[in-house]
C-alpha cells in the first residue's frame, strides 16, 4: 500500500491527484501547513519537514513531479506515460518538469514575501515581480493549447498533472484572472476531470477524519 503524506491543495496534491487518475490503492496522511513547524513528529518521517513524502515499501520519495513519473511507471503501460519510442516524449518530459520548475518555482516565493515572512519582512514588490515571472512563463502555452486540449502526445497525461497543480496553487493565490484565454479553458478543463474531482474530495474527507483543517494551504516548499 502507498502511503502519501500531504497538506491541502499543496505540492503533494500532484501525487494525490495522479493515484486518483491511475486508480491506485493508497493511505493518505494528512498534515497540518506547515508540518516543520505544527507537526514536529513528522521530521522523524522526513527530516525535510516538506510534504510530499511517498513511501511505497522501501521507496521513499519527496519530489511531486518524480513521484508523478514514478506512478505512471509503476502502472505501465498506462495513457496517462508517454513511452520513449512515441515522438512527444521529450515534451512530455519537459512539460512534466516544467509545471514544477517553472512555473511553482516564482510563485513559492510570491506567497513567501506576500503572506509568510512577518509584516516587517513581507517585500511587495518582490512578490508582484514574481508574480509576473510566473504568468510570462505561463504565457507561453497560449498558443499551443490555444491549438490543442492537452500538452503533448494528444491525450492527459502526468505532465498535465504537473502543470495543472501550478495552476491550482495560481488559483489560491489569486493569479487565475490574469490568465490568457486559452490557458484559462484548459485550467477549466482539468478541473472536470473525474480524477481531479475525487483528489479533492479524498483531501477533503482524509482531513476531516484526521483532525486536520481543511483550509487550502498554499503552498511552500511544505
Amino acid at each position: 500500500m502507498i502511503t502519501l503524506y500531504h497538506c491541502m491543495s499543496a505540492r503533494s496534491f500532484r501525487p494525490l491527484w495522479m493515484l486518483e487518475e491511475l486508480g491506485l490503492p493508497y493511505a493518505l496522511r494528512m498534515l497540518p501547513f506547515p508540518p516543520r513547524v505544527l507537526a514536529r513528529s513528522y521530521l522523524e518521517v522526513n527530516p525535510l519537514g516538506t510534504v510530499p513524502l511517498m513511501i511505497d515499501d522501501r521507496t521513499r520519495m519527496t519530489e511531486s513531479a518524480a513521484i508523478c513519473q514514478y506512478l505512471c511507471a509503476l502502472s505501465a503501460p498506462t495513457s496517462l506515460q508517454v513511452e520513449p519510442a512515441e515522438d512527444e516524449y521529450g515534451a512530455y518530459l519537459n512539460y512534466l518538469h516544467f509545471g514544477e520548475a517553472t512555473l511553482t518555482f516564482p510563485q513559492t516565493l510570491v506567497l513567501r514575501y506576500s503572506r509568510f515572512e512577518p509584516e516587517h519582512r513581507k517585500l511587495p514588490a518582490v512578490a508582484e515581480d514574481y508574480g509576473k515571472w510566473f504568468l510570462a512563463r505561463l504565457r507561453t502555452l497560449e498558443p499551443l493549447l490555444a491549438q490543442q486540449e492537452h500538452l503533448c502526445a494528444g491525450r492527459f497525461t502526468a505532465a498535465d498533472v504537473s502543470v495543472g497543480y501550478a495552476l491550482l496553487l495560481a488559483q489560491h493565490i489569486g493569479l487565475t484572472s490574469r490568465f490568457t484565454p486559452a490557458v484559462k479553458a484548459y485550467w477549466e478543463r482539468l478541473q472536470q476531470r473525474e480524477g481531479y474531482r475525487r483528489a479533492l474530495q479524498s483531501q477533503e474527507a482524509a482531513a476531516a477524519a484526521q483532525g486536520v483543517s481543511t483550509v487550502p494551504a498554499p503552498d511552500s516548499a511544505a
